[in-house]
C-alpha cells in the first residue's frame, strides 16, 4: 500500500474525514500498515495499548470478557469494518492505559497502524487539529460506551 492509497484510505475514514488535505498528509506519514490473519486479535484486553488502528479491509469484533463469579463471558460490543477506527484513545490524551477490550478479526483484516503518542505529538503542535481530533474523539467514545452497555446487558 503507497502513501496516496493511505491518504485515501484516511479520507474516507470515520475519524479523519472532512481533515484539511495538508493533515491527512501529515497523519499519513505516520501510518504503517499491518495484515491479521482470520481468528486472530489485533490487541488482547488487559494489554497495555499505544495504538489507534484504521480498518483498511476486513471486519473486526469488539470483544469484553466479563467474570461475574458463576456467570463467565464474552460480549461482543461493537462489529467494526472498513474505515472505522479503534485502539487505545488514552494515548491521545498523554495517558498510559489497559485496554478495556480485545479486538479479534473475523476475517483477514488490513490495518493502518498509528503510534498514538505521534499523534497526540502533532495535535500538541497544531491546536486546531488537536481539538478538531479530539472533539471526533468524544463522539466515538460515546458511541462505543453506548455500545458497550448494551452488550453488557445483555450478558
Amino acid at each position: 500500500m503507497d502513501i496516496v492509497e493511505i491518504r485515501k484510505v484516511l479520507e474516507k475514514c470515520e475519524f479523519f474525514r472532512g481533515l484539511e488535505a495538508g493533515h491527512i498528509g501529515q497523519v499519513a506519514d505516520l501510518c504503517r500498515v499491518e495484515t491479521c490473519r482470520t481468528g486472530s486479535h489485533v490487541f488482547h484486553q488487559g494489554d497495555f495499548g499505544d495504538n489507534i488502528y484504521i480498518i483498511v479491509e476486513g471486519s473486526v469484533y469488539l470483544e469484553r470478557e466479563r467474570d461475574l463469579g458463576s456467570r463467565k463471558g464474552v460480549a461482543v460490543i461493537g462489529v467494526l469494518g472498513r474505515g472505522r477506527v479503534l485502539g487505545c484513545w488514552s494515548t491521545l490524551l498523554g495517558e498510559p492505559h489497559h485496554l478495556m477490550s480485545s479486538a479479534c478479526c473475523r476475517k483477514e483484516t488490513t490495518l493502518l497502524t498509528i503510534k498514538g503518542s505521534d499523534l497526540r505529538d502533532m495535535m500538541v503542535r497544531d491546536a486546531k487539529l488537536g481539538f478538531n481530533l479530539l472533539e471526533r474523539l468524544c463522539f466515538l467514545l460515546r458511541d462505543r460506551i453506548a455500545g458497550a452497555y448494551g452488550a453488557m446487558e445483555k450478558i
